[in-house]
């Protein structure tokens, strides 16, 4: 006797559904439904309303705490020439961050229940919903989890003085990706800059989602091997 394929029903909160796909998920999840409103995720009112962020409401948040630990440092007794290479260097760090955590977290392959249902939360469900307005920014709570560890992290390799500093440039770093996520997505850019990174992003949703990592950028794309390519067509004999 054949197995049922398991069918999702879009017209149903999705998050619980799609654990059933199984090894079917992986395929599923990069075949893209094109609407700016997204799908339901929860029965529940409360876990549906923590999964949506308005883009605004990213650096409304994070801008003002990166401000603050850069003060800390100043607090702290470092100078203005001091401090500004280490937010530099922090925009830098957070650039491998964004490329690592794209390329081998949000794109890992699952086929359990749980792990789908997971994945689909992290970022299967942008994959799936690309153009979703209300889930193209990480939700403030999340990030604020996050924020804890990567503070613990950076405090452990550097000085009091610096850890603010350091950190404020990697949140800085974090709320530039998140803007430029979003803009990438639904504006319409007219400088050569942005057109080609949002083509460039575009193509990774659309033609080649093993490649094209790097949000703000494609450095780490180009160091690591993962630049998508186009293949130059035949002439003809």
């Amino acid at each position: 006797m054949v197995a049922q394929r398991f069918t999702v029903d879009l017209n149903k909160p999705l998050v619980f559904q799609v654990g059933h796909l199984g090894e079917e998920y992986e395929e599923w999840v990069h075949q893209p439904i094109v609407s700016k409103e997204g799908p339901r995720f929860f029965h529940s009112d409360f876990w549906e309303f923590l999964t949506l962020t308005r883009w605004w409401v990213v650096p409304v948040i994070w801008l003002p705490v990166s401000l603050w630990c850069m003060s800390m440092s100043v607090s702290r007794g470092l100078s203005l020439p001091e401090i500004v290479p280490l937010i530099a260097l922090g925009i830098f760090i957070w650039t491998f961050i964004e490329y690592t955590l794209h390329r081998f977290l949000f794109h890992i392959k699952t086929k359990s229940y749980w792990g789908n249902t997971a994945h689909y939360l992290l970022h299967g469900c942008h994959h799936k919903h690309p153009m979703d307005h209300l889930r193209l920014v990480f939700p403030p709570t999340a990030t604020a989890i996050l924020c804890f560890p990567f503070w613990n992290l950076v405090k452990l390799f550097t000085t009091p003085s610096v850890t603010p500093a350091l950190f404020g440039g990697g949140m800085l770093g974090y709320v530039m990706y998140d803007v430029t996520h979003y803009y990438l997505h639904h504006a319409q850019p007219t400088k050569a800059v942005t057109k080609n990174l949002k083509k460039y992003h575009l193509n990774h949703h659309f033609r080649i989602q093993d490649k094209g990592f790097g949000i703000t950028s494609s450095l780490w794309d180009i160091v690591f091997g993962t630049l998508p390519t186009t293949k130059a067509p035949k002439r003809e004999q």
